[in-house]
């Protein structure tokens, strides 16, 4: 289904109240011609405005994807120390519930970079997230670096909605041969995309020959060619 919105270069801002206490910044890149919708949580380290997160909502912009990037609470106020599980997954139910309203008649899409995408994963294992169609793995930090296991990604058979893996090749967070046996295992519902050389901010070496902006082209190309798998057209 296309929905029109108010073409616009710039993305709008956007408040999302996270319980009383908590209120988070949000921006909305909704293109012309949505097909789709995009709830994208940052990862443990940048927010929302790093150029990374900003570079993928203008991707998938251009591929009529429209994208709600947020912040989680601590980001928000300036910490470095990621918020408790239980609000980080209050904080992507507040974003999805955000994005639902102000995305209306869209196919809904949710995950994140890292940390972000691994908080919407638990918080869709705990309970799905109303509307949510599938999860967008931008880098899921399988281990900590030079740690490999899997056990991270327990939760993950307890979801049953179809998942997409974009991952480098050369990421110190998830071992390739763990998250490849991992998808094997999660079925039909898992799908992994790998780019070459890529590390865990999909940054590729000089000496590979490939350069980081051709990386950030393929990963828009591939999350929105999935989405429109999933939607079936």
């Amino acid at each position: 289904m296309l929905v029109r919105y108010m073409s616009s270069k710039s993305p709008q801002p956007v408040n999302i109240t996270v319980r009383d206490a908590h209120r988070v910044s949000g921006l909305l890149h909704a293109p012309p011609k949505a097909r789709a919708g995009y709830v994208l949580a940052h990862g443990a380290g940048a927010g929302m405005e790093h150029p990374f997160m900003r570079a993928v909502a203008e991707g998938l912009d251009q591929r009529g994807v429209a994208t709600l990037r947020y912040q989680f609470p601590y980001m928000e106020k300036g910490s470095k120390r990621p918020d408790a599980p239980k609000l980080a997954h209050a904080t992507v139910r507040a974003a999805v519930a955000e994005a639902s309203r102000l995305l209306r008649g869209l196919t809904l899409f949710a995950g994140g970079k890292s940390f972000g995408g691994r908080m919407t994963s638990q918080a869709q294992a705990v309970s799905p997230l109303p509307g949510v169609r599938g999860l967008v793995f931008v880098g899921f930090p399988l281990h900590p670096a030079g740690k490999p296991s899997d056990e991270r990604a327990n939760h993950l058979f307890d979801i049953h909605i179809p998942m997409l893996f974009l991952q480098g090749t050369r990421d110190d967070l998830a071992d390739l041969g763990l998250l490849q046996s991992l998808v094997d295992r999660l079925g039909s519902r898992a799908t992994l995309t790998v780019f070459a050389e890529a590390d865990h901010s999909f940054h590729v070496p000089a000496r590979t020959g490939r350069k980081d902006a051709e990386v950030m082209a393929e990963m828009p190309d591939a999350l929105a060619s999935w989405i429109k798998k999933i939607q079936g057209t």
